[in-house]
């Protein structure tokens, strides 16, 4: 299964269908945020696809004017082909804007989720805008992670934590990925392809 994932910034290299077929088959699109929905619908329209989404702190407009034909998951559970996929929006408080959380704001968002972890029998992918704390984060108040995360990877090992938020530039692919126990953290600032393989999933069947 290959699954483009984008946050951050436009990347042209999607901006048309010629450029995109470059990037072989898609089956599935994850956004991590701070991106225009227009943007979103492009990509959706393109590849025709599902596309996944968690809103970053800088998405203002999207209750106004959500991306056609997308899908929001913050705080939910949706499947996919067997993958169990959990969204959780935003950044740190530090303005009072949308979609920033206090640390207790976003512990509390996902106590609330554990009896649907529970139903669900875990999760694979936790797809989010900010990283785990002390995993690529920063240390300025808007771009620390969250320490509710990094128990989320503990106690229920997803196979990719998904994220954007954290600006920076990759010369080899390699590099987006940590892992963190037996979780992979992945960086998908401007875009990612990630190829998930049969037998190296966690699928629930």
């Amino acid at each position: 299964m290959k699954i483009l994932t984008v946050s951050d910034y436009v990347e042209p290299a999607l901006n048309d269908r010629s450029s995109a077929e470059k990037l072989a088959a898609v089956d599935l699109i994850f956004s991590c945020g701070d991106l225009p929905p227009e943007y979103l619908t492009q990509l959706r329209s393109t590849f025709n696809v599902p596309l996944y989404y968690v809103q970053g702190n800088h998405d203002i407009r999207y209750s106004a004017s959500p991306p056609d034909g997308c899908e929001d998951i913050h705080a939910r559970m949706v499947r996919f082909r067997g993958l169990r996929i959990l969204g959780l929006e935003g950044s740190r408080w530090y303005s009072g804007g949308p979609h920033q959380y206090t640390e207790p704001e976003m512990k509390q968002t996902i106590r609330r989720l554990r009896p649907l972890l529970w139903w669900h029998r875990g999760v694979d992918i936790v797809l989010a805008h900010s990283p785990p704390r002390h995993v690529r984060d920063a240390e300025d108040p808007c771009h620390r992670g969250f320490r509710s995360f990094q128990w989320l990877i503990r106690k229920y090992s997803p196979r990719y934590f998904i994220h954007g938020h954290i600006h920076e530039s990759f010369a080899d692919p390699a590099d987006r990925i940590l892992t963190l126990e037996k979780t992979r953290v992945v960086n998908s600032c401007g875009y990612y392809l990630l190829e998930i393989k049969d037998d190296d999933d966690k699928m629930d069947r």
